[in-house]
């Protein structure tokens, strides 16, 4: 019998173009775990080489790879860094099955829905 041999899979090697990217960070943020969303930055600056986004966003290639990583805990400055040395931009969408409750002091409260 032959034995089958097989390698770890790196998203870094497979995210080529900026749509690719885009699609990787964006189902990561629709997840909404954190330690997800610095791996796939993680995984998208490996993909665009470590040093260059070192030197772009002016933070350590160690520390970022510390940081990146699905044990690290990158503040949001780095995280905001990263995206724009990536040539991404964040962007706010309402979410229409949300709504919030606005407090005011007196004793009603009052729903809104963001439409």
């Amino acid at each position: 019998m032959t034995k089958t041999q097989t390698q770890l899979w790196d998203a870094a090697n497979h995210l080529e173009t900026k749509e690719e990217i885009a699609a990787y960070l964006e189902a990561a943020l629709e997840d909404g775990d954190p330690a997800l969303i610095a791996a796939a930055l993680g995984d998208i600056a490996r993909s665009k080489g470590m040093t260059q986004i070192s030197r772009d966003t002016g933070l350590g290639r160690e520390s970022l790879y510390k940081a990146l990583s699905m044990k690290g805990n990158p503040e949001f400055a780095t995280i905001l860094k990263v995206i724009q040395a990536l040539g991404l931009r964040l962007q706010m969408v309402a979410n229409e099955n949300k709504s919030f409750v606005w407090q005011c002091n007196t004793k009603d409260a009052r729903h809104f829905k963001i439409h």
